[in-house]
């Protein structure tokens, strides 16, 4: 067992007043016919937000509750990797590790860890607990800093092995990933040693296409009856990520510098995309506070430029090795997600053994649809928990 060392959220007065600073200083531009986002994120929506940070958003309170979950941080193969781990309440809670993409944070599992790890008081059954474990990817948030190049998807999903093997001792356990949680839990369902009981996926795209968020393969041809307007969806969906794709993968640092140093550049950059993206208008899917909470945990972890160095140090590892994957695979197909993937390329290149299209939600699932996800994934693993203990 490798040593780990117990974490707590607690950022500095001066780093919390110097933001509050900032935002009160902050030197606004022109912004004509922008009402509807049809240039980017508009000053009419962005300044309200603003002012509500620096005069009102209480990030003690936010910190409180993150600390409310138990936390570490364990070194490996000289990556500081944060982690929040909550045992499960039942009779044999079985390890589930979640994973988070970007511009996501490991936070945005909030809402679905209680009822993973203590079903019974949410109206479950206590058989189907779960022992949760939510990392930060490496150089996001609390994963930090990142003080080397060369770590992107596939050289996580070695941490993430080593992780839960070698730290938490689990000799084998399940996955679940979106966005870029997808590609790492792919990457290791595509190596498995026997370790993983089964992998919960909302993004999946064939081995041969996973170096980063590489574009979909599929064609209209590809899609069954009963995913029409699915190929349009994913040609759509390609021109929502195309700006930041574009930067984060050729030039990122060039942009960190402007987002490490402006708290209302980061906002907006990270807004525009939390909308773009999700299954709804901003504020009928989340709370100022939601969105609030996740870029200021980007902003006081100093990690906008390394989360954006992710793409690109993932698309230089290469593609994925090929391969049929032989570990057990649900997919939940989200509607308002950035990507619609054929269920004939997962049946083809996996054992799928659950296939679920949910009647809301967008690509950030688990902040907004934590219920549907957290019962997709018990029907999906209930069959599973007796491998998981062999």
């Amino acid at each position: 067992m490798r040593p780990t060392e117990r974490f707590v959220v607690d950022v500095p007065d001066a780093d919390v007043e110097d933001l509050r600073d900032r935002l009160r200083r902050t030197r606004w531009g022109d912004d004509p016919g922008n009402e509807d986002w049809a240039y980017g994120t508009p000053r009419s929506y962005l300044e309200p937000l603003v002012r509500y940070w620096a005069e009102e958003y209480d990030w003690r309170r936010h910190e409180d509750a993150i600390n409310a979950h138990p936390h570490a941080r364990a070194t490996l193969d000289g990556v500081r990797v944060h982690y929040l781990h909550r045992r499960g309440v039942g009779p044999a809670p079985m390890p589930l590790l979640l994973t988070h993409g970007w511009p996501w944070t490991f936070w945005d599992f909030a809402k679905m860890i209680d009822p993973l790890t203590n079903p019974a008081a949410h109206g479950g059954d206590p058989a189907d607990a779960f022992e949760v474990v939510v990392p930060s990817l490496p150089g996001f948030g609390f994963s930090s800093p990142l003080t080397r190049t060369g770590v992107g998807a596939g050289a996580t999903a070695g941490l993430w092995r080593s992780l839960m093997r070698d730290v938490l001792g689990h000799r084998r356990f399940g996955a679940m990933g979106g966005d870029f949680g997808a590609v790492v839990t792919q990457r290791m369902a595509q190596e498995d040693d026997g370790a993983l009981v089964g992998v919960h996926l909302t993004r999946y795209r064939r081995p041969a296409g996973t170096a980063g968020v590489a574009a979909s393969v599929a064609g209209p041809d590809d899609y069954g009856p009963d995913e029409a307007g699915d190929h349009a969806r994913d040609q759509a969906g390609a021109t929502l990520v195309a700006s930041h794709l574009a930067v984060h993968s050729h030039d990122p640092q060039t942009l960190a510098h402007a987002l490490h140093d402006s708290p209302v550049g980061l906002a907006s950059w990270l807004l525009e995309r939390r909308r773009a993206w999700s299954d709804g208008e901003l504020d009928d899917v989340y709370t100022r506070d939601e969105l609030l909470t996740t870029i200021s945990l980007y902003w006081f972890t100093r990690t906008i430029g390394s989360s954006m160095r992710y793409y690109r140090d993932t698309a230089l590892e290469g593609p994925a090795p090929a391969g049929r994957i032989d570990v057990p695979v649900a997919i939940g197909v989200l509607p308002r997600d950035v990507s619609a993937l054929p269920r004939r390329h997962a049946e083809e290149d996996t054992d799928l053994r659950r296939w679920t299209r949910f009647p809301r939600g967008g690509h950030f699932g688990p902040a907004e649809v934590p219920e549907l996800l957290v019962e997709d994934l018990r029907e999906f693993f209930r069959p599973l928990r007796a491998a998981a203990e062999q």
